[in-house]
């Protein structure tokens, strides 16, 4: 075990996060498949009661055709462990659920089962993994073990997906723009769109529209108004008020009255006739900003662009700055350009210098590759809010974990394929991750648990571990071993980070990463390699395991 590996201490828990420890009611041992449970009564009346098994949980292939992935939900993971336990009212409902003739000894067993004897492995969440490396791997008594492994990976697979699609989104729109996830309406139910918002934070947007993810998650929340405002209103009749005290002399002045007059000055400024801007879009504008003031953003068209000027200016009057605009529709490219050299007309006509900075907020179904081509257009767009692509996952809907046994009562187990993609790696495994002289992260590379850890500045045969010729020495500048106890005696046995602990670290570790592996066109692969006595240990046990033909 190397130093990371720490034993869990008994003060383990001073340093939970209890704001993150809040369990998701969903989330309970009935959580599962129900070939789990018949497995464990299967296994029970065997006597495999005492079996001691080693699971891995891995992906195949990274998602979105990239060349990494960020791992995400170990918290969930850690709190299903920390409640573990089948309710009476679970017990009752399995006795009618399972075969008649099921024990009624099985069922009280059952009843007595924690989590406690199970030790978990993981690599920190944020970082980046890739395919073949165990994210996460459990070892314990063979029976819960196995009852573990559907909600373990429904609470991973989903979570490190958006957290990846997230981070893919941050990468394409560049650092000095926001990203707001709009998601929740076209969200896989409630519980999906909770999800969405906490993990594309983790992958790096900024915020949510949605409300309850804030209250939970503490996570930014935004938002301006629909379509249903501006028609709501259909002329300045309707204005029920029109008075707003100056923020800093407290004197009432009349916005619209205000508005109207800088509307008919910036017609003629920006060569567009009053004609054209809708009187209830007018007063939709001044009612919102009426309400807020300090918060004046607006869902606007290229007509649009008049009447929110003639409105933040006339706030401006009053001693407020307005925030900006949202385009939800159109040529996002051309329509930003436009409102950006609006704006700055505006303000140097005005003498107005902070209104050229006004925020330019985009919204109208936008996925990666439409980012990419509003990039290449030039775009003045300050935001982009984000919806279905990104929560959805559309381009990519699962990311495809398995739970795979490895390990039982100390013998390894290996599952064969004519697919090799799907042939596993057997035994109880360390990983390492190797780093170059420039700090980057060169390879991945798993061992056997009784094998000494790579050294830096020495030496390593890293191998592929399916195709012979394919192999390298390297010699590392730096060894990070990815595993680290999490779960062990009944315990969390890490301090867990804050989501913004955990938000940071994606950060950080795709900084590792060479430009070429993260680059959105033919990314180069990011090798995983074994070691050469574990790449002998594999094929070893392949030629034990497979069967042998005949010819006749």
């Amino acid at each position: 075990m190397s130093d990371r590996e720490l034993s869990c201490s008994n003060t383990a828990g001073q340093f939970m996060d209890r704001g993150r420890m809040n369990q998701n009611g969903v989330v309970q041992p009935l959580l599962t498949d129900l070939y789990q449970i018949t497995m464990a009564y299967a296994y029970w009346k065997s006597g495999k009661t005492d079996d001691h098994a080693v699971f891995d949980l891995f992906f195949r292939t990274n998602p979105f055709h990239g060349e990494f992935t960020i791992f995400a939900g170990l918290d969930e993971c850690l709190k299903f462990l920390d409640s573990f336990h089948y309710s009476d009212s679970d017990i009752e409902y399995l006795k009618q659920t399972l075969p008649e003739g099921t024990e009624n000894d099985f069922f009280d067993y059952l009843g007595n089962l924690t989590a406690k004897d199970v030790t978990l492995y993981a690599i920190d969440e944020g970082t980046v993994a890739f395919p073949r490396v165990p994210i996460i791997k459990i070892e314990g008594p063979l029976i819960i073990v196995q009852l573990l492994e559907t909600t373990l990976l429904t609470l991973v697979n989903y979570a490190s997906l958006m957290a990846t699609n997230a981070a893919r989104y941050r990468m394409v729109a560049g650092k000095h723009v926001n990203l707001l996830e709009f998601g929740l309406r076209r969200a896989q139910g409630p519980d999906g769109g909770l999800s969405a918002s906490k993990y594309s934070y983790v992958g790096g947007f900024d915020g949510t529209s949605n409300v309850l993810a804030g209250k939970l998650f503490n996570i930014p929340v935004k938002g301006t108004h629909a379509h249903a405002y501006i028609t709501s209103f259909s002329g300045i009749g309707e204005l029920k008020t029109r008075l707003l005290k100056h923020k800093t002399t407290g004197v009432t002045g009349d916005l619209l009255e205000l508005a109207v007059q800088y509307r008919q000055a910036l017609s003629q400024l920006l060569d567009v006739s009053t004609e054209e801007s809708s009187e209830g879009e007018l007063a939709a504008m001044v009612s919102y900003a009426i309400a807020f003031p300090d918060g004046f953003m607006a869902l606007v068209d290229t007509s649009g662009l008049l009447n929110f000027s003639a409105v933040a200016l006339a706030l401006n009057d009053l001693g407020y700055r307005a925030v900006g605009v949202r385009i939800d529709s159109g040529d996002l490219a051309y329509l930003s350009c436009l409102a950006r050299e609006t704006f700055e007309r505006v303000g140097e006509h005005f003498k107005v210098p902070w209104f050229s900075k006004l925020t330019i907020v985009a919204s109208n179904d936008i996925n990666e590759d439409t980012i990419l081509s509003l990039n290449e257009q030039g775009h003045k767009i300050d935001c982009f809010g984000i919806g279905t692509h990104l929560v959805t996952c559309q381009r990519q809907p699962a990311l495809g974990c398995v739970y795979k046994l490895v390990e039982i009562n100390g013998q390894p187990r290996i599952k064969l394929s004519q697919d090799v993609e799907k042939v596993t790696m057997p035994g109880h495994k360390n990983a390492y991750r190797l780093y170059s002289a420039d700090g980057h992260a060169l390879i991945d590379l798993l061992q056997k648990v009784t094998e000494p850890p790579p050294v830096v500045g020495q030496k390593v045969l890293c191998r592929h571990p399916f195709q012979e010729s394919k192999r390298a020495y390297v010699i590392p500048s730096h060894v990070e071993s990815l595993y680290k106890i999490y779960w062990q005696n009944g315990k969390i046995c890490q301090p867990l980070s804050s989501l913004e602990q955990v938000r940071e670290r994606v950060q950080m570790s795709l900084k590792t990463l060479r430009n070429d592996h993260k680059r959105t066109l033919n990314p180069t692969p990011y090798k995983v390699s074994v070691s050469d006595n574990l790449y002998n240990f594999i094929h070893d046990l392949w030629l034990q395991n497979a069967p042998i033909g005949e010819l006749s």
